[in-house]
């Protein structure tokens, strides 16, 4: 749009007028209630991976640290990271330690017993944890499991609805689930996948 100065000259004008302006809104508005959804979905599988992906990382420190030392690490599931904590087969809070840590998950990383810890609500307050095999896994000296453990993890977030593989229809989550060999070998795998040569079939 032009104006013209007092001598007849053109002078563009700068900014955007009133309708222009509520145009512009119009369509954000418009964008936000189609994406929005979408977005919050996003976000609540964001929590699921970030769950698994930091509960394997905890599942491959025990089996690295039990290779160096040349000795028996644990991977655990407990309650909190206090000086109250307990086992939990259903807690995303973990730790990494030489001996069972019951009663001492408030030890400081590094020095005797606890190697590393990790708190659940870091990031995936919503997400939920069920194990198959129990709330540990030991590893010894060659990176293989000793004994009866973990086996399965599955992770859900039922704030965000449910898994995409129970309810084909309405399942909006993409959950995962870790594996654990006896080897000691650990993956994320999704559930959904079905074709056995996709790296995320389970």
């Amino acid at each position: 749009m032009l104006r013209f100065s007092v001598r007849g000259l053109p002078r563009r004008q700068l900014g955007f007028n009133l309708i222009e302006l509520m145009i512009g809104i119009a369509i954000f508005g418009f964008l936000m209630v189609v994406a929005l959804p979408a977005f919050t979905t996003f976000l609540q599988n964001s929590k699921i991976k970030n769950a698994a992906e930091t509960t394997i990382h905890g599942i491959n420190v025990a089996r690295a640290e039990a290779v160096r030392r040349n000795a028996p690490v644990r991977f655990q599931l407990v309650s909190t990271l206090t000086s109250a904590c307990a086992l939990s087969a259903s807690s995303l809070n973990w730790v990494v330690s030489l001996t069972d840590p019951t009663g001492g998950c408030d030890a400081t990383p590094g020095g005797g017993n606890i190697v590393q810890t990790k708190s659940g609500t870091e990031g995936t307050d919503t997400v939920v944890v069920s194990t198959t095999g129990g709330s540990s896994l030991v590893f010894n000296g060659l990176g293989r499991v000793i004994g009866a453990g973990i086996t399965q993890m599955m992770f859900t977030n039922p704030a965000g609805g449910a898994c995409v593989h129970v309810d084909a229809t309405n399942g909006t989550m993409r959950c995962l689930r870790i594996d654990v060999s006896t080897s000691g070998s650990a993956k994320i795998c999704d559930p959904k996948v079905t074709d056995a040569t996709d790296p995320r079939f389970c």
